[in-house]
């Protein structure tokens, strides 16, 4: 799954992050030099938006060629590379089929934006308010772990539902909700925090 890691990697950075700045601008009103937490959460949901949307056949195909792989010597795999998945995914359940789960994948994505972006920025506040350290490299790196975390945590039910539905074979889940809600109902709420 490495080389669909990558290009996952690649389309999502190059949209989330290629038209942040835009799209900031975007949402701030006009004459105004100062950018609100509001309007950055706002920039950073739709551009996730964006970039998830772009790469979301990647995501699957990492997902699922990952899974594909069984232990053991002389085992068959499901796929026997990268395009090979691309090309098995679309031909089995329709080019449809590379984009399942994109409204889970959004809205994971969605959370740990603003996750990051908020607890990066009351940590770092909190941290310099009290003058437990100063603006410097180990601030934001306290800032930016503690948001790593947080996001981790508050994403991490997210993330499972989203990966499981994603893996599943067709029927299996009706939805992403009904994906949750068996999870729910058959292993309990720790099953949100595998991994």
């Amino acid at each position: 799954g490495l080389v669909a890691g990558l290009q996952r990697q690649m389309s999502f950075a190059s949209v989330r992050i290629g038209l942040y700045d835009s799209v900031k601008q975007f949402y701030t009103p006009k004459g105004s030099d100062h950018c609100s937490i509001t309007t950055r959460i706002l920039a950073g949901c739709t551009t996730g938006a964006m970039a998830v949307t772009c790469a979301q056949p990647t995501d699957v195909v990492k997902i699922r060629f990952q899974a594909s792989v069984h232990a053991g010597p002389g085992s068959n795999r499901k796929y026997s590379g990268t395009m090979d998945a691309y090309r098995t995914i679309a031909r089995e359940e329709g080019v449809r089929g590379l984009w399942k789960g994109t409204l889970p994948n959004i809205t994971r994505n969605a959370i740990i934006n603003c996750a990051e972006m908020v607890t990066y920025d009351i940590i770092k506040e909190k941290l310099l308010n009290y003058h437990l350290l100063t603006d410097n490299f180990p601030c934001h790196f306290v800032s930016a772990f503690g948001a790593g975390f947080c996001a981790t945590v508050v994403a991490s039910p997210v993330d499972v539902v989203k990966t499981r539905y994603m893996n599943s074979p067709p029927g299996q889940y009706r939805s992403p909700f009904d994906c949750m809600l068996k999870m729910v109902t058959q292993e309990g709420p720790t099953a949100f925090y595998k991994g």
